[in-house]
């Protein structure tokens, strides 16, 4: 790459995500230009941050930096979308008392009475496993065992429960600039509706009965947000939020923590002889994969970060993805580590006021489901190519074909 490249690199371009090729163009931004500025891109202009420190210092300053001016996501609205809001898109004062409302689902003495429910489903899921069969692992195990805590947490029928992963998958799916016909806007919104109407239902049937320990029934009983339901882009926004929220983080880190024991073999060996080192080959997996790319912000005024002048109304986006593989903060950082001593200082679930509020129950299912895996299978062996989505938001898996081989 050449150096008179740097001004006009655009590291936003989705293909990098589908070819898995964009540690090269990372890495020279961390060393060359941690906070940079792209003058176009099929999304406008905007400044990337790629550091670690540079990133939490943005994640954390809200006054200067928001999520409510433009949005989360590099991709700007665009005609034919649901103009909903949720409370990451919300800046404070109004983010906290709507994030407070459903917080208790995931305090930590709930999280202890979810651990047999996620340990019984993810055995049922593993016991049947078709073994000497080659098999899509994102579908049979990391999709699956994502719907079915989905499903417990909403309290959303069961036997539906393919349906929130088949909503969170279009909430997330947008064109990637304007003018792009690879995803059928109206359809999308149409089945975004349907969602609605789903959830309208429920609402409406929680408000009939006692409080119960449900998404739902906590948002519909909480004097703050017991009339979003009137709102319809914020009743949408908020509960797209909580699905995308239960669905890409587990469900993606599933996926490439599969991905990353083949790569590095010996690592999966070490985990064999060693299982206690789980716990924090759950951190280190999410470091790895870092399931959601970016987050953006926008500046309320100018400002300077990093030595650089941004001014008001800019995008800044923050590359999460960027800042887990920053060597300074993780040495051979491309490396798969499972007893990384620090792979907790990730920023995958962002930093914050906006910090991921499920992170504890995306760990929570990845350390159960890997004890679970480490009972019954010598190794999950990948046997073929990986199919990447061609997305800059969400760094989704959607095909790990895969051997298992039992002890």
């Amino acid at each position: 790459m050449a150096t008179d490249a740097l001004s006009k690199l655009d590291v936003s371009e989705p293909h990098r995500f589908a070819e898995d090729s964009w540690r090269p163009v990372f890495s020279r931004l961390r060393e060359e230009a941690p906070v940079h500025y792209c003058p176009s891109s099929r999304n406008g202009p905007f400044w990337s941050v790629a550091s670690h420190a540079l990133i939490k210092e943005v994640d954390t300053n809200h006054q200067v930096f928001s999520s409510e001016k433009g949005g989360i996501a590099i991709v700007d609205p665009q005609a034919g979308e649901l103009a909903s809001q949720s409370f990451i898109t919300l800046d404070e004062p109004r983010h906290a008392p709507q994030r407070q409302a459903v917080a208790p689902t995931v305090a930590p003495r709930n999280l202890a009475e979810f651990e047999p429910l996620i340990r019984s489903r993810a055995a049922d899921i593993l016991d049947n496993l078709p073994v000497g069969e080659t098999f899509n692992w994102v579908d049979r195990v990391s999709i699956e065992l994502t719907a079915r805590m989905l499903a417990t947490l909403f309290a959303f029928p069961y036997e539906e429960r393919r349906k929130l992963v088949r909503w969170s998958d279009l909430a997330t799916a947008v064109p990637e600039v304007t003018g792009d016909d690879s995803i059928d806007m109206k359809a999308r919104y149409e089945e975004l509706m349907s969602a609605a109407a789903a959830f309208y239902e429920l609402w409406a049937q929680r408000a009939q009965e006692p409080p119960s320990f449900d998404l739902i029934s906590m948002l519909v009983h909480n004097p703050e947000t017991a009339k979003m339901n009137e709102d319809p882009g914020l009743f949408l926004g908020n509960i797209l939020l909580l699905i995308v929220g239960g669905n890409d983080t587990t469900r993606n880190s599933i996926s490439g923590g599969v991905i990353a024991l083949n790569e590095f073999p010996e690592e999966y060996e070490k985990l064999r002889n060693n299982p206690g080192l789980i716990p924090n080959m759950v951190s280190e997996m999410i470091r790895w994969q870092t399931p959601v790319i970016h987050m953006r912000r926008t500046a309320l005024c100018d400002t300077t970060l990093g030595g650089q002048q941004i001014k008001e109304g800019e995008k800044v986006i923050m590359w999460y993805l960027s800042g887990n593989r920053d060597e300074t903060v993780f040495p051979d950082a491309d490396r798969f580590l499972i007893d990384r001593p620090n792979a907790r200082a990730h920023v995958a679930f962002g930093f914050g006021v906006h910090r991921c509020m499920g992170n504890r129950l995306a760990e929570l299912q990845l350390r159960v489901l890997w004890e679970e895996i480490m009972k019954r299978f010598r190794k999950v062996e990948v046997v073929g190519p990986v199919g990447r989505l061609s997305n800059n938001f969400i760094r989704g898996i959607a095909e790990v074909p895969v051997r298992v081989h039992p002890w």
